[in-house]
């Protein structure tokens, strides 16, 4: 999507204290965090692409978003963040969470070779400033949010004119509740219980419209799919879930 908007507040306080709460398994791949290690491989490629074809990168090359700006808002404990980085680009995660972003500091400090910087701040805060990135990610936050609307026209201010922003969300379908709610939580216990509320899902006609809406252009949309016998997520065009 393109961008550039105005903001309103969207933090949801139980939302932050809730990620906070466990802030420090983020980076323990079989933790509460165990899905966004296992589809951090299919988002992180699926933004890279978008990327490379908006800013005419070569997609294979070693450091294909090198001087490229991120911004990934609702950062949490780095993982997203971490991953652009290695691609080349100079990123800023920033997160409600204080706990999680002292999180995301220690693994950090850990490869200074990282072009990686981390903000307790909030999306709004972020606009109050100034800030602009060439591109802004939010993934898996919308639907953790107080206000969707507020929150997309804040990326999509927060993004330079002619820049990307991308939002991943759960979509709100009955076979999302039976994955993601039933199953993921209190069959398979994927994650704890409690994690999602599935009235907050957004479909991805709504995602389009809250775009249209802050001035973001729809440029491409891509599902992804869960394979409960491998545990291994694909890119999919099927958007009914993810």
């Amino acid at each position: 999507m393109l961008s550039r908007s105005a903001a309103g507040p969207s933090i949801v306080d139980r939302e932050v204290t809730k990620f906070g709460d466990v802030a420090a398994e983020w980076w323990d791949p079989r933790g509460s965090f165990k899905p966004l290690h296992a589809l951090n491989p299919v988002r992180v490629a699926f933004i890279r692409d978008a990327l490379c074809e908006g800013f005419g990168r070569e997609a294979a090359r070693v450091a294909p978003l090198a001087g490229l700006s991120i911004l990934d808002v609702g950062c949490g404990g780095g993982i997203l963040a971490e991953a652009l980085a290695r691609l080349g680009a100079n990123v800023t995660g920033a997160d409600a969470s204080a706990d999680s972003i002292a999180v995301a500091r220690a693994h950090a400090a850990g490869d200074p070779s990282l072009h990686v910087t981390y903000r307790d701040a909030t999306a709004e805060q972020l606009v109050a400033e100034g800030a602009q990135y060439d591109a802004v990610v939010a993934s898996e936050v919308i639907e953790h949010v107080a206000d969707a609307a507020a929150f997309m026209r804040a990326l999509g201010a927060l993004a330079w004119p002619g820049g990307m922003v991308a939002v991943s969300t759960l979509a709100r379908t009955p076979r999302s509740y039976a994955l993601a709610i039933i199953g993921a939580e209190y069959i398979i216990s994927l994650v704890p219980r409690g994690t999602h509320d599935w009235s907050r899902f957004i479909n991805p006609e709504e995602l389009t419209m809250l775009g249209n809406e802050a001035g973001l252009a729809l440029d491409r949309m891509a599902g992804m799919s869960y394979n409960p016998l491998t545990g291994r997520w694909r890119r999919s065009d099927d958007t009914g879930t993810d």
